[in-house]
């Protein structure tokens, strides 16, 4: 055992030598014996975060075989959550990164060290359990989240040219095909025309970073009465005709434009979901050329309970009805008009006009005299000649007015002939689009069946009702919905009817009668400031106000828009942006032997903007079409876009 003098001689002989070691020297040696008494998890873990996050095991990726389209849930317990991890060697998803969870126990059996999370897009290793960040590592984040600057958005509509994945096909950014799983093409065709609709498409795409962000709305405050007394009077005065001529007095309407913010992290999983696919199909660095709609039909199957679901095929045209609610209510959207995205594009407005027959004593008077003998030479008969001679109902009827707000038109087809023409088959009539339009025409009455008459407005009368419609707003994006399916006690009916309707240039001003036809350039001069600028808000032009101070300029804005060129600012020219038709084989819908709704398939037809080049989508399937093909196919629904729109 060495003495103590000996012992304070060692200590000192190090101090000197620790003193006389220059400032590097220490620190290396310091890092040594750190890392010595480390375990060796803790050491990987804590050398790489000092070294860049970097990491050896890059090298192991196989991009060829990740694919981030299918459903987050882990593949051993097949759970979904917020901590779903993607393995980048075998492609395979794992929940969680601890101890004894999937992940970690796939890295340790397997030796697969790079893992994603796909909620964050964050990389990490395991099993050290460190996060890696690598510029290396970008295209992955960009196939897993794809993200678009304003720039890139407004160019979008100008690029022509081609994409690579990394397979070597060339493929179009926003032309890519979608994977059918199982009778799901009518979601497919919805999406892809919905996915070239310009304002919703910039919509989600600029939802891609998930920063909130301003857009501006026309939002509705209407102040709507809640004394039920003065409400009982409204109506009353409704029914007589008297007060507003029918329209709805219990509501003052007023429209304001405002700034809403709007954040992407609130959003439902549908609208989640339906904004991921959209940047998907506009991106240019996925890696395959077509893309599998996985998590956003799962999303449909939930949200509708499975009301459109895998397997199941389903109009289209009452698909894109629900789906347009559902992504008004998931993106933040309330009952008052114009207060999302979607009422801002597709909203308009209708005015319905229903006429039916007054409720007299006389028809109670017959109804509680159907228990009596009316046989000739009864005592009766002479009350039922006075009945018989009393005048009728219809002679005595009443209309109601209102204004009814709408995302899409139905329209009704003429009915397919019955007989068969002399080769011995049948006929299929074509019907131009001003035809099928008549019943907006705002002048004619159509019958309504009983079953589609609410009980407020027919009440207790079991009289005809018919209705007349007149078109007060036009959206900027007009979706008509041709009712081809019919379903009868037995089986569903197809109408092969075709529509024949122009690609550009289809004037609907004579369907429309807007509410300041009649403006005359005395009563727009004698309009304060005020009144001038929310006029042109009514009619969508916010921004023509901005730039002026003057009233007397800002007067004669409107006096030239208003008056003098009233006709040609509310002409209505559409041009045709997205057609989705239904087909069916030759031998399916005869004598009800094949059902075919069930049978039939879905394809759209879209344009692409830069090269004025049409395309037909059918799932995988794209190529080009010609646009004299479109107008004479059976279309089910058309989306159209006002023409003039920046």
């Amino acid at each position: 055992r060495p003495s103590t003098n000996h012992q304070i001689s060692i200590i000192s002989n190090t101090v000197s030598l620790i003193k006389n070691q220059s400032k590097e020297t220490r620190h290396i040696n310091h890092l040594q014996t750190r890392y010595l008494t480390m375990p060796s998890n803790d050491t990987l873990r804590e050398f790489y975060k000092e070294d860049n996050e970097s990491c050896p095991y890059l090298d192991t990726i196989t991009r060829t075989a990740l694919d981030f389209d299918f459903e987050h849930s882990c593949s051993v317990t097949l759970q979904t959550g917020p901590h779903i991890y993607g393995c980048l060697v075998c492609g395979q998803f794992f929940r969680g990164r601890g101890r004894q969870t999937p992940a970690y126990t796939h890295s340790v059996d397997e030796g697969h060290q790079v893992f994603v999370h796909l909620s964050r897009g964050t990389f990490h290793c395991l099993p050290d359990d460190y996060e890696i960040r690598d510029p290396s590592l970008a295209d992955i984040s960009a196939a897993l989240k794809p993200t678009f600057l304003d720039s890139e958005i407004r160019e979008l509509d100008k690029r022509e040219g081609l994409a690579r994945d990394l397979f070597g096909r060339r493929y179009l950014p926003g032309f890519v095909g979608l994977n059918n799983l199982s009778k799901t093409d009518f979601i497919n065709a919805t999406v892809q025309a919905l996915a070239h609709v310009r304002p919703l498409r910039d919509f989600f795409l600029k939802c891609g970073s998930g920063d909130p962000f301003d857009v501006q709305l026309y939002l509705d405050k209407t102040k709507r009465e809640k004394n039920p007394k003065k409400i009982k009077e409204n109506r009353k005065r409704k029914r007589n005709g008297n007060g507003n001529n029918g329209v709805d007095a219990t509501k003052e309407a007023s429209t304001a434009l405002i700034n809403v913010t709007v954040r992407p992290q609130e959003f439902s999983h549908l609208a989640q979901c339906f904004g991921e696919l959209i940047r998907k199909i506009w991106s240019e660095k996925r890696f395959k050329s077509t893309v599998d709609p996985h998590m956003f039909i799962q999303a449909v199957s939930v949200s509708s309970k499975a009301r459109f679901t895998i397997g199941k095929q389903a109009e289209a045209g009452e698909f894109i009805s629900w789906l347009l609610h559902q992504l008004h209510l998931g993106i933040g959207g309330t009952r008052k008009a114009g207060s999302s995205i979607i009422h801002k594009i597709f909203q308009g407005t209708v005015q319905i006009t229903t006429r039916k027959q007054k409720i007299t004593n006389l028809a109670n008077s017959t109804a509680n005299n159907d228990d009596e003998d009316d046989r000739l030479g009864s005592e009766d008969e002479e009350e039922v000649q006075k009945m018989q001679e009393a005048p009728s109902l219809e002679d005595k009827i009443e209309e109601i007015t209102t204004d009814s707000k709408f995302l899409q038109l139905t329209l009704d087809i003429p009915e397919k002939p019955l007989f068969k023409d002399d080769d011995g088959g049948l006929v299929i009539p074509q019907e131009p689009l001003v035809s099928v339009l008549k019943k907006f025409d705002g002048t004619t009455f159509n019958d309504v069946l009983k079953g589609k008459i609410s009980s407020s407005t027919n009440g207790d009368n079991n009289g005809p009702v018919k209705r007349r419609y007149q078109l007060k707003i036009m959206p900027d994006y007009l979706i008509l919905h041709l009712a081809r399916f019919k379903r009868n006690n037995f089986y569903n009916e197809k109408n092969p009817t075709i529509v024949a309707f122009p690609v550009k240039n289809l004037d609907l001003s004579d369907y429309v009668f807007p509410e300041n036809q009649n403006l005359s350039e005395k009563s727009i001069r004698s309009m304060s400031v005020k009144e001038l600028k929310a006029l042109l808000v009514e009619h969508g032009h916010p921004e023509m106000a901005k730039n002026i101070i003057e009233k007397s300029d800002l007067t004669e804005l409107c006096v030239d828009l208003f008056s003098k060129k009233f006709s040609n600012f509310l002409s209505n020219k559409f041009n045709l942006i997205a057609n989705i038709t239904h087909n069916i084989p030759a031998e399916v819908g005869r004598e009800g032997q094949h059902d075919p709704l069930e049978e039939g398939s879905y394809r759209c037809h879209v344009q692409h903007q830069a090269s004025g080049q049409w395309y037909e989508m059918q799932d995988l399937h794209v190529q080009e079409t010609m646009p004299q093909l479109i107008g004479v196919s059976e279309s089910y629904v058309l989306i159209f876009e006002r023409k003039g729109l920046k």
